[in-house]
């Protein structure tokens, strides 16, 4: 029963997200925790047209299940367009006061903080005398900051951190970031930014006896090691380096002997990435997969011998937990915020410097060349990536609630 419970939590999010579902049922089904989340807008749980793939996304998870809900009324019109996205200020949630005091929450976990409404209901919360618990992917990765910006992002955070009393972080380059703005690490509490290990987990030993169907429906020799990308063809994530850094590490390898690369994903740049693997002979070698399911991304991790992730901005990149869960190494550019606490070079995987074509084609021609020590590598993200869990997550929650709200 909630009343039986030590501690109440409100959470605020911009809408459901799918890896955040699992880790909201396990939350609330701790025995000292009841949490409920307050949403501005239910869309992505409705329909979800993603701009960037061009097509609606259905999820292989559920995302309202495990836990109680409510989607916040809204300032009369403030809704985005069509109620299927949010931005800076649309949806203006309001109401959240009332509902912290009659639910009478202990605190308000914010996700987010450049919104105006989660600005407003930091300043809420305090009225409702919930303590302000506050996670997000601010990093400085990828990102060119003048003086200017990063002195008006710190004195924002000044004004901030007025109203904060725990910070959650993701990751390494997250905390960073934050003690770079000023802020106090004794007010930061690990949450780490994990997926749900054991859905992958269960999803790779799902695939492993169909990877031979998997193969021949795809056309692939079996004899051939292949690397796997899985992301939108946009720019931010450099498909095209990949591209030409794989033309390199094959360059002098027979056509029928050839590694192969698997690219799943869409975006704007695909006629880009197609010209180019034309141009550089490599039509035998890559396939292009298109957008993916959940579900049959995983069976594409427990197929590929490494994974590669080459982007020039990624806050974290989840798909490098999802892919270890499945006991693949990881070659990621230096630009990715999960590499700096996920892969150990050449344990589990190896960072490149972003941009530096030669040095991704040598890691992949590396790794590539032998099979047996990418299994070696494989076991060793497998090992890393059972530490980096939601039970951490729940772990670090609970220690940011007894240092803030007290013990019980």
């Amino acid at each position: 029963m909630p009343d039986a419970k030590k501690y109440r939590v409100a959470y605020l999010v911009t809408h459901p997200i799918q890896y955040q579902a699992p880790l909201l049922h396990q939350i609330n089904a701790d025995p000292d925790i009841y949490l409920k989340a307050f949403f501005a807008s239910d869309f992505s749980a409705r329909h979800f047209v993603d701009p960037e793939f061009g097509q609606e996304i259905e999820w292989d998870v559920p995302l309202l299940d495990g836990y109680e809900h409510e989607v916040l009324p809204t300032l009369p019109g403030t809704r985005y367009p069509g109620d299927a996205h949010f931005d800076s200020w649309r949806p203006f949630s309001v109401g959240l006061r009332r509902r912290l005091r009659a639910g009478r929450f202990d605190a308000l976990w914010i996700h987010g903080y450049a919104r105006v409404p989660h600005l407003w209901a930091m300043i809420a919360a305090r009225g409702a005398g919930a303590r302000v618990l506050l996670r997000d992917e601010t990093s400085a990765l990828g990102r060119s900051t003048s003086r200017a910006r990063h002195g008006a992002k710190r004195a924002l955070f000044t004004l901030i951190d007025r109203q904060v009393d725990a910070y959650l972080t993701i990751g390494s380059m997250n905390e960073r970031h934050l003690l770079d703005l000023g802020l106090d690490a004794r007010k930061f509490f690990r949450v780490c930014y994990a997926v749900d290990n054991a859905w992958f987990q269960a999803r790779a030993t799902d695939a492993r006896p169909r990877r031979a169907a998997l193969q021949a429906e795809l056309g692939l020799p079996t004899d051939r090691p292949v690397a796997l990308y899985a992301a939108k063809l946009i720019e931010r994530k450099a498909p095209l380096d990949l591209i030409q850094a794989f033309g390199r590490a094959v360059s002098g390898i027979a056509a029928q002997q050839r590694p192969l690369l698997l690219m799943a994903g869409d975006g704007d740049l695909r006629p880009q990435v197609e010209v180019a693997i034309e141009a550089l002979g490599l039509s035998e070698s890559v396939r292009l997969l298109g957008f993916q399911s959940q579900q049959r991304l995983a069976a594409l991790y427990e197929l590929c011998d490494v994974f590669v992730l080459p982007s020039a901005h990624e806050t974290w990149g989840l798909v490098v937990n999802e892919v270890m869960n499945a006991g693949k190494p990881v070659v990621a550019s230096d630009r990715v915020g999960s590499a700096r606490d996920l892969i150990q070079d050449g344990v589990n995987g190896f960072v490149y410097p972003f941009g530096d074509i030669d040095a991704l084609a040598a890691r992949l021609r590396e790794t590539l060349a032998d099979r047996s020590r990418l299994v070696a590598m494989g076991v060793e993200s497998r090992r890393i990536i059972d530490t980096w869990s939601f039970n951490q997550n729940l772990a670090g929650l609970k220690a940011a609630l007894v240092a803030t709200v007290g013990a019980r």
